[in-house]
């Protein structure tokens, strides 16, 4: 158990255990294997440099992650063909997972959202990663976009940390009732509350006619 764990130090702890078998799967439902093949470390000179493009720095856990491995992320979609980060506002993340009209429903929180990620995994529902103002580990939240019955965003993890180790098994939020249940937790808890307050204006989600 890492719990307790904030940032790099829970960061590294999901790398060490996907280290000790890197093709096993990220998900017990279907394979979606970690790595495919070797681990492909990101340059050391690239993270010396890299920024978002918005020049909001790479929080550590993303950090800690790619000195393992820019493969899995790559593959989700976050680079470039030139190797570039190339982030979209949440719309067009929705445009792309599900269809131009679920992204038209997205857009009054492009603005809010600039700068998103997809995650591995989902059908109708998603994670997304979203750059903006970090919580106070410096690190930023995962959502989750679901179009099962109105389209929804929510805050889910309160980071890449927390995202890699519970998705890695070395975190054990037990069940899961809801995507916001983060926000309940004495330990993320209040890295949750403090997204609440700088994404959705106090709220954990928004859920659409409501966006």
């Amino acid at each position: 158990m890492a719990d307790g764990a904030h940032g790099v130090a829970l960061a590294e702890r999901a790398v060490e255990s996907v280290r000790r078998d890197p093709n096993r799967s990220m998900f017990d439902f279907y394979d979606h294997p970690w790595v495919e093949g070797e681990p492909e470390p990101m340059p050391a000179e690239w993270l010396a440099d890299a920024t978002f493009p918005s020049g909001r720095p790479l929080p550590p856990s993303l950090r800690a992650w790619l000195v393992f491995d820019a493969g899995l992320l790559r593959r989700a979609g976050w680079f470039t063909p030139d190797g570039d980060l190339s982030p979209r506002p949440l719309d067009r993340i929705a445009t792309d997972c599900y269809g131009p009209g679920w992204g038209e429903l997205y857009a009054p929180l492009a603005e809010l959202f600039p700068e998103c990620f997809p995650l591995p995994g989902g059908s109708d529902s998603r994670r997304v990663y979203a750059v903006g103002e970090p919580d106070s580990t410096g690190e930023h939240p995962v959502l989750a976009l679901d179009v099962d019955d109105l389209p929804f965003a929510g805050l889910m993890y309160p980071g890449f940390d927390v995202y890699l180790a519970v998705k890695a098994g070395i975190v054990d939020l037990g069940e899961l009732t809801s995507y916001t249940q983060l926000a309940d937790h004495p330990v993320y808890g209040p890295r949750m509350r403090e997204h609440a307050r700088t994404r959705f204006g106090g709220r954990l989600c928004a859920e659409y006619p409501g966006f």
